[in-house]
This record gives C-alpha cells, structure tokens and sequence, in this order.
C-alpha cells in the first residue's frame, strides 16, 4: 500500500491552580479536535489487518464505514468538492451526491488499505490553526507518508472536512479540479455517473 511573571508569593497557589485547569482545558481541546483522526486511524488499521487475515471487500467496508462517515464531515467534504455550481444543483442531486462521495471515500479507503506488513499510523505533536480549524498531521510508517487532516469544530463535534497529502495537496482541491468538467448548472448527472462507476470498480477491485 498503497503536533506573568508572579507578583507576590500570595498568587501562586492561584496561579498554579487556575494553570492546572487551563492545561487540563486544553487537553481536552486537543483530545477532541485529533478523536476523528485517531478514530480513523486505528480504523485504517484494521482494516490492513483484516484483508491481510482474509475478510473480502464488502466485509472491510462494513466495519469500516460507520467510523468513516462519523469523522468526516462529508456535507461540507461534497459541496466543496464539487465547487461554486453547488448551489445550483436540485436538492435531489446535492443529497446523492453527499451519498455517493460517502460511499466512494469509504471503498478507496477499503481499496488502498488493503495489506498489513506492521504498518503504523501515529498523529505528530503540535496542532496547526487554520482559522476557526486546526491542522492534525499524522505520519504513515514505514512508507514515511505524512497525511495531514483539517478539522472543524462543528454542532456535532470535531469532523474532518479535508485531506492534505505531504502536507500540501488539498484532497479537496483535486476533486473540485476534477469534477469541474463534470458539473453544469443545474445538474450534475455526469458526476453522479462517473462516482457510481468509480465506486463500482473500487467494490470490484
């Protein structure tokens, strides 16, 4: 396969509590915000695992998809995927298409992680803020692949809403470049065609 200066000696119990509580604060912060990508980590795992023990495709997709579909945010993965002619598309087409790109992240998931050799996948120190998001880098050993993930504070928790390969290239940003062809106002029935292809062929493989 395919990271004030004490003015008396009176403040420092405070000081040192109110320290405690804000490190403890902010563990959890960062606990939250990297629980999608290590949930998917040790989901990608497994599933080297399993295809190395045996287990055929569907079954590996199976265990797989419910921990991809809860650490995406795959609303907001789709619309940017698709680009600026989102908002034009029928409702019927936005939410098959949120359907189908679910699908087919999950099956090259399955595709790519489909061989065990002690592999391991550890999240770097350090989170990196973009915004409002934050950047969880994450290694790939012993390929030395890093795979950075950005994640969003969203109503359902922290989700990832992009991929950066090496730490540039924009999962995103690839598909958006891709489909563009595949995309006309009004309609994205060319894009539906070709996901259902691709997935057919991932389930296939």
């Amino acid at each position: 396969m395919r990271g004030m200066k004490n003015r008396s000696l009176f403040y420092l119990p405070a000081l040192a509590l109110a320290g405690g509580l804000f490190a403890s604060s902010a563990a959890r912060a960062d606990d939250a915000a990297t629980a999608p990508v290590k949930a998917l980590d040790d989901g990608l795992i497994a599933t080297m695992k399993a295809a190395s023990a045996g287990q055929d495709f569907q079954t590996r997709y199976t265990a797989l998809a419910p921990i991809v579909e809860n650490a995406y945010n795959f609303p907001v993965v789709t619309q940017n995927s698709v680009g600026f002619l989102w908002s034009t598309l029928p409702a019927a087409q936005q939410t098959e298409l949120i359907n189908l790109f679910t699908q087919f992240t999950i099956a090259s998931y399955v595709s790519q992680f489909d061989n065990y050799n002690g592999q391991t996948i550890s999240i770097l120190p350090g989170e990196k803020p973009l915004g409002s998001k934050e950047i969880i880098a994450t290694k790939l050993e012993p390929a030395d692949v890093e795979i950075d993930y950005v994640v969003e504070n969203t109503t359902a928790g922290w989700k990832i809403d992009d991929v950066l390969l090496n730490g540039t290239i924009s999962q995103v940003a690839v598909h958006a470049s891709d489909f563009s062809s595949l995309v006309k106002s009004g309609d994205a029935s060319q894009l539906i065609s070709a996901l259902q292809a691709k997935i057919k062929k991932l389930q296939g493989g």
